[in-house]
């Protein structure tokens, strides 16, 4: 006897063992259990997650002799004709391959005759949006009003193919992707009952590269089997098998191109190729990993909605606080334009390095989140600095005494006194004497900009942060950045107070002296004494 393929084999007989669509299933045994069955249904959904096995279940369902809480009971006469394809009642069409008028026309005509056993006559339609107009047409009528033994299931993957006039004539059922979970389940169901022995974490990577169809996760068991025959179906079998990639891959990978290491990226690569693993499933595997850090960097309690052990939960937390969102979120956006381009690439590999190289050289790109990578590299180099500004500035040669202390002086006599209120006038002072240990709490490229910039009043409980840059004022001058400095102050200082900002171009205004409203109130009392 020759060998069936599991998930032909498999197949689902009855309801219960459709996997992953519990409300259609139920839907569907309450209407055979009450006997409210419609003429005319379109099942809809991606591909492996049952429709045409729901399609069949229902069609002997409704014609078995003793159903079993909707479900056909698989004894009776008609349900082993139709389970054999023996009987006229259930007619499977391809209308992938069976698509013009004449086809339908044959089936109206054939509409017209009950069925000599049983109690309905079902006509099963698949990829149904390959009909054409004139078929579609065709079939509208027919759809509309059949007689009363006649039940359409028509099936497809593409429903927005389908014109609203059919869609308007159906009860329409979509199937959902299947999870992880219950594939994983089903699978470990399948290889007891076959007598495979596997590792759980291998069917659960079989149940993930399925990609939410049951018929794809069997085809890959069935292959990953075939490969290791009388073999414990391993991990790193299953990776053999479908050419993927090892987080710990990914991993280094990826840490390679945080440190801008192209050589190290490049090399990877290569020993991948010489592995044989499949570069576009390498491509979009690094892109799920990537997805996964910016889950952990970014959700609070990620770990929940992460696949993976506790261990490998702990490295990606690690490797998270390596990098900030928005490079993530650059490298995500790179290799997702790769994975478009990889489809009909005729060299993938070049590709793929081209990528790499965008990783690792920011500079290369010009879009905004390339920009901010390339400030970070630029802060952390300042930050690795041995010496620090005031050192730097301390190893200057001082001008002349003479040249300093007159322009000193002659700052200072241009300097014109504002009087403030006593409350703005402290919290002004207190923020200047603070000022560096505030900016010193920012992060980022914010706090490289705040070291050029002054503090002025605007007003009680309210200061202004003057610019003599556009670049600095760019990058200060945003609502987010407003945000952390006001609770920066509050936690460091204990103060309540917002801040806006202003852009002023060096020497185009005059320097002014701040002075408490109660020095003003002592000027005036000496004047009136001297009076």
């Amino acid at each position: 006897m020759s060998y069936t393929a599991l998930y032909r084999k498999w197949r689902p007989s009855v309801f219960d063992e459709v996997k992953g669509q519990d409300s259609i299933v139920k839907t569907l045994k309450n209407q055979v259990v009450s006997g409210r069955i419609g003429h005319a249904y379109l099942f809809c959904g991606t591909r492996g997650t049952g429709k045409t096995s729901v399609a069949k279940i229902f069609a002997r369902a409704v014609n078995c002799e003793h159903p079993i809480d909707g479900s056909p009971c698989g004894q009776c006469e008609m349900c082993r004709q139709i389970g054999e394809g023996a009987s006229l009642n259930v007619v499977e069409i391809d209308a992938a391959s069976n698509n013009g008028v004449e086809n339908i026309r044959d089936i109206r005509e054939q509409v017209q005759y009950p069925p000599t056993a049983g109690r309905y006559r079902v006509y099963i339609i698949d990829e149904v949006h390959m009909l054409s107009i004139g078929a579609f047409n065709a079939l509208l009528k027919t759809l509309e009003e059949p007689p009363s033994y006649v039940i359409f299931i028509l099936a497809t993957t593409e429903v927005h193919k389908i014109p609203i006039t059919i869609l308007s004539r159906c009860q329409r059922y979509d199937f959902k992707r299947i999870s992880i979970d219950t594939i994983s389940e089903r699978l470990h169901e399948l290889t007891q009952a076959e007598g495979m022995d596997a590792e759980d974490k291998a069917l659960r990577y079989v149940a993930k590269a399925a990609d939410g169809s049951m018929r794809d996760a069997l085809s890959l068991l069935d292959q990953c089997a075939a490969f290791h025959f009388e073999e414990k179906l391993t991990f790193e079998n299953v990776l053999d098998v479908l050419g993927a990639v090892d987080n710990q891959v990914f991993s280094g990978l990826y840490r390679a191109v945080l440190s801008g290491d192209t050589a190290a990226c490049i090399r990877t690569v290569e020993e991948l190729i010489i592995q044989g693993r499949d570069l576009t499933q390498l491509v979009n595997d690094f892109v799920w990993y990537m997805r996964n850090l910016l889950i952990v960097k970014t959700a609070p309690d990620a770990e929940d909605m992460l696949d993976m052990s506790a261990e490998n939960a702990a490295l990606l937390k690690e490797e998270a606080e390596m990098t900030k969102a928005e490079t993530l979120m650059r490298y995500i956006r790179v290799f997702s334009e790769l994975s478009g381009q990889m489809r009909y690439a005729g060299q993938k590999r070049i590709l793929v390095e081209i990528a790499l190289v965008k990783l690792t050289n920011p500079s290369m790109e010009q879009n905004m989140d390339s920009v901010v990578q390339r400030l970070d590299i630029v802060e952390k180099k300042l930050e690795e600095m041995p010496q620090t500004l005031e050192s730097l500035a301390a190893a200057i040669p001082s001008r002349p005494a003479g040249d300093s202390e007159g322009s000193r002086a002659s700052k200072e006599s241009e300097a014109e006194p504002v009087f403030l209120p006593r409350a703005e006038y402290e919290d002004l002072i207190y923020i200047q004497e603070n000022w560096n240990k505030i900016i010193r709490a920012m992060s980022g490229a914010v706090r490289v900009a705040l070291k050029e910039t002054g503090v002025e009043p605007a007003g009680e409980g309210c200061l202004c942060i003057v610019c003599r840059t556009p670049v600095n004022f760019s990058i200060i001058n945003r609502d987010n950045v407003l945000c952390e400095l006001q609770q920066a102050v509050e936690k460091l200082c204990g103060k309540t107070l917002s801040f806006k900002v202003r852009l002023v171009e060096s020497g185009a205004e005059r320097p002014s002296k701040y002075v408490s409203e109660e020095e003003l109130n002592v000027i005036h009392t000496e004047i009136l004494t001297e009076d």
